[in-house]
């Protein structure tokens, strides 16, 4: 804890940007070019890197100009694992490659979230892919029942099976809803994969926590810290998100006052 210039108030320190941990991860779903350019232009020094959902960058008409407002704000950005799967699904990985190049990609999604691909498959795209791009890869299946069946020691033997390929960050799989992966269909989440992740062997920092909601975001917050990463924030959540790192809302406040008082 350190006295930050928020008028005397003693709130947890952030890393400046670019860092490597704390990442904030906004998921675009094809909002408009305004609203999209506000919420950049206004919350920048908060927002690590976008993801263009899905496939929703391919049929996006105003893409190049997203693309440009994120250069100009010193934002990463990144195309929805979603995508490769596609192209990989009708053998068109070559093309894949050349549209991540077109739009000049620093990084990519590389996932098996929907498509009948083993997590060892998974890990070669990852080794072939980490030798021109920063890969995130995401581990979990977007098939709610699939998911379920995996067991937590698959996640952690994946996760880490995905680093050693050269995926520099893993993204856990919850969806946008919430209702997948290290979440159930009904929204609760999978504390017991959760806890069995933080306890494993696994460096936190490596891990991107899929949070689309309040009640996640407070999760990890409360468990890892508020320098953990999370992702899918929708665009609106920036601020909200900030602060509930920062211990400015209801329920995260008193955490912070918690660590000072150690």
């Amino acid at each position: 804890m350190k006295t930050l210039p928020y008028f005397g108030l003693e709130l947890p320190l952030r890393q400046s940007k670019p860092r490597d941990c704390g990442l904030t991860i906004l998921i675009d779903n094809g909002s408009s070019l305004q609203q999209f350019k506000d919420t950049i232009n206004s919350n920048s020094l908060l927002i690590d890197f976008v993801k263009f959902g899905w496939g929703t960058s391919l049929i996006t008409k105003e893409l190049e100009d997203k693309i440009v407002c994120l250069l100009e704000n010193h934002i990463q950005y990144f195309f929805g694992g979603t995508l490769f799967e596609k192209f990989l699904s009708q053998g068109k990985i070559e093309n894949f490659y050349d549209y991540c190049k077109r739009y000049q990609c620093s990084f990519i999604e590389i996932s098996n979230g929907t498509i009948n691909l083993t997590n060892k498959e998974k890990a070669r795209y990852v080794s072939e892919f980490s030798k021109e791009f920063n890969v995130f890869s995401e581990v979990g299946s977007k098939d709610y029942e699939k998911s379920d069946s995996y067991c937590k020691t698959e996640w952690i033997e994946h996760i880490l099976e995905d680093l050693e390929a050269g995926s520099s960050k893993v993204i856990t799989e919850s969806r946008e809803s919430g209702t997948s992966g290290i979440c159930q269909s009904n929204g609760e989440m999978r504390y017991d994969i959760i806890t069995d992740i933080l306890a494993s062997e696994i460096p936190i920092e490596n891990v991107i926590f899929e949070a689309p909601n309040k009640k996640m975001q407070t999760y990890f917050i409360q468990k890892v810290g508020h320098q953990v990463n999370l992702a899918n924030i929708p665009l609106a959540d920036a601020i909200s998100l900030e602060t509930l790192r920062l211990g400015l809302r209801s329920d995260t406040f008193h955490l912070f006052n918690k660590e000072e008082q150690k």
